[in-house]
């Protein structure tokens, strides 16, 4: 029966002819099927998956293994873009919408010999942290199926957590790569902004938007990032430094470690999550790293600064959704063309959607531009300058991903504002643009996973890939 525990294995499998790429995407389907209740995917691209299986199967029979990612099965949250397949970021307003190109992710990981088995389900627009706000309906934790899975990336995260694909691509604004990944156990990296192109990634909030990989193992989401990332000249805000090889980085014999006391001293923080770090971090010191706690008095005014800004920009980007020129159009018998938009717009959009446009107009608007969204703008300012100060005496940044673990379904539908809170650990990395990981390290009492976050400088992806390699393998190093 075929199992997968690593890219690097199932790529050994391949060559010494123990297994091959069809069987792979057949096993994959037969999981798909048979956790269905879990809702992780929108779409399966089954026929397609098993053609471009038998192909990558005969190209290796006579002697050819071409690509990095050669067989390697992947997901894509609905928000990502590939040609002639549907892409609806789980709204009703795109609904049936065939995308006309592909991501340059996407392309990226066709040329290296990836298989793209499905889309994946997410909370709409990208906007949300539970997977409850979908056109879908709510993706379920396969730890615990009345618990939420983390969004907005949330079948991404649960295709890997469920054994569903090999890795997932998710996207993260605010922390929707990283607080799904700390629910459902598994490895979410957010590479730095500009690592990625963000062609083809249907935007939340330009400035923060970031793709970002879900995976089992660090040599996986490593082999996925050196594929996906580099330059694009169809993303001017795209690094044109090259990712270094992950491979190619010396472990360090010693690190040094920055932590806020004013997030472990949160008063929303679970007792154990606080109780786990604090002793990782204790496990470090007696190692021979250097743990040293560094104040950060900004905390409080990172998410109001944060939804400020990324619904401000929301409002802009989601203006083009206006069921004239594509998706949904359920507006009929209306003469008057801005009746139509609101007919239109008040059907297509959900909830939580419509709340963040109103306040994002709201912030806009010319008696309070400068009052918020000016306000945030500089918040922003100084948390990328206190952050930078932080990276010049320290190699990283510990802290918990979310105030809590997975919770049941429905526990915040009433308040959205409780939910917007529990970001408070995971939007910092996107205010600064800075690369972050969750890595599952820890179970709660309550039977949930969650994990450590780990913040690195600018474009050091390798060094943080590196470490936590470390933690995983050694959580003492």
């Amino acid at each position: 029966m075929f199992q997968f525990t690593s890219i690097e294995q199932y790529h050994a499998q391949l060559q010494e002819g123990s297994t091959s790429c069809q069987q792979a995407v057949e096993y994959y389907l037969q999981r798909i099927a048979e956790t269905r209740q879990l809702n992780a995917f929108v779409e399966v691209y089954a026929e397609e998956a098993l053609i471009r299986a038998k192909t990558l199967d005969a190209e290796r029979g006579s002697g050819s293994f071409n690509g990095k990612l050669h067989g390697v099965i992947i997901g894509l949250k609905d928000v990502i873009c590939y040609k002639d397949h549907h892409v609806t970021a789980a709204s009703a307003i795109l609904k049936d919408f065939v995308s006309l190109y592909s991501a340059t992710a996407v392309e990226k990981l066709l040329d290296a010999g990836a298989i793209i088995i499905g889309s994946l389900n997410c909370d709409e627009f990208a906007m949300g942290s539970t997977n409850e706000h979908s056109v879908y309906g709510r993706t379920l934790n396969a730890n615990d199926e009345t618990r939420v899975p983390g969004g907005s990336s949330g079948g991404s995260a649960v295709a890997v957590q469920a054994g569903l694909c090999m890795t997932s691509l998710g996207s993260d604004t605010g922390g929707s790569v990283r607080q799904p990944a700390d629910f459902c156990g598994v490895i979410g990296l957010k590479p730095t902004y500009g690592r990625v192109s963000r062609h083809g990634l249907i935007a939340y909030a330009s400035s923060f938007d970031q793709l970002g990989i879900f995976g089992n193992t660090i040599k996986d989401v490593a082999m996925v990032l050196e594929t996906i990332s580099g330059p694009d000249e169809k993303d001017s805000t795209v690094a044109r430094e090259k990712l270094q090889p992950f491979t190619a980085a010396s472990p360090g014999s010693t690190y040094r470690f920055a932590w806020m006391p004013e997030t472990l001293e949160h008063p929303g923080l679970d007792t154990e999550i606080r109780t786990a770090i604090t002793s990782q971090m204790e496990t470090l010191k007696i190692a021979g790293h250097q743990v040293e706690p560094v104040s950060f008095d900004l905390l409080d005014y990172i998410v109001p600064a944060y939804y400020v800004l990324t619904t401000a920009e929301a409002s802009s980007n989601l203006a083009r959704y206006d069921a004239v020129r594509y998706g949904q159009r359920p507006a009929t018998g209306i003469s008057d063309l801005a009746e139509w938009y609101k007919a239109n717009r008040s059907a297509g959009f959900g909830m939580e959607v419509k709340r963040r446009i109103m306040l994002g107009s709201f912030v806009l608007s010319s008696g309070y531009y400068d009052a918020y969204f000016t306000k945030a703008q500089q918040v922003r300012r100084m948390v990328k300058d206190r952050l930078e100060a932080i990276f010049r005496n320290y190699d990283f940044i510990i802290m918990p991903n979310s105030p809590l673990t997975a919770y049941p379904a429905g526990a915040h539908q009433e308040d959205p504002v409780a939910v917007y809170l529990a970001d408070i650990y995971t939007v910092m990395a996107n205010l600064a643009g800075l690369p972050a990981i969750s890595l599952p390290l820890y179970r709660h009492s309550n039977g949930m996973t969650f994990g450590l976050q780990v913040l690195a400088d600018r474009m050091n992806e390798v060094s943080l890939l590196r470490v936590s390699e470390q933690l995983l393998q050694d959580p003492q190093l």
